[in-house]
């Protein structure tokens, strides 16, 4: 223990010590700026004309075309959308990830609980909503209109399904003093205005 104390107030040891904590200080530095303006060059060199691909309306039931696998809103504790645009509930979820289209809860492209805005009480309701075909030509103005924040963040988006979860999640658009939401009832919205804000 001497030694150690005795080897530690020379000054060349912490020289030494202190010359490595800046080189290493220096290389993680220049590696975090590195990543930062590889992400920001990825951000840029994406096409502005970003196009989603749009799903085309079939149902499972009377298509010939089989789907092996569907993706769902996974987080529901009773209810999922899947991205045929079918709401079930969890037990009416088949292996693949889809709902199935024959069981008494599943219902396609419904908005139950959702108001003219576009914001609904249920998530699930809101993605199978926004699912709706005839909802993209408001989704294309959304996305064609965005702030350059929210660009970046519905680039990563690739279809009209991943475009739905994202946007019916809540957002800064239906909060009011970053702690309440402008309408508890409505909060997941995938309109283009916010939730109408509800009388104290």
């Amino acid at each position: 223990m001497m030694v150690l104390r005795r080897l530690l107030r020379k000054r060349w040891v912490l020289g030494v010590v202190f010359g490595l904590s800046l080189i290493y200080f220096l290389t993680s530095t220049l590696k975090q700026e590195e990543r930062t303006i590889r992400d920001r060059t990825l951000l840029e060199v994406r096409d502005s004309d970003h196009r989603i691909p749009w799903k085309v309306r079939f149902n499972l039931g009377n298509s010939s075309r089989q789907i092996t696998q569907c993706r769902n809103s996974i987080q529901g504790k009773t209810l999922l959308t899947d991205e045929l645009g079918y709401v079930c509930e969890r037990k009416d979820l088949l292996v693949n990830g889809c709902c199935n289209v024959n069981a008494p809860s599943s219902r396609q492209y419904i908005c139950k609980s959702c108001l003219a805005n576009g914001c609904c009480s249920v998530y699930e309701y809101c993605v199978s909503c926004c699912l709706q075909p005839d909802k993209q030509p408001l989704l294309e103005r959304f996305l064609n209109r965005a702030a350059e924040g929210f660009q970046n963040l519905f680039t990563a988006v690739e279809d009209h399904f991943e475009l739905c979860l994202a946007k019916c999640r809540t957002s800064s658009q239906s909060v009011q003093h970053e702690n309440t939401y402008r309408n508890p009832q409505a909060k997941y919205c995938y309109g283009e205005s916010p939730p109408e804000l509800l009388p104290v």
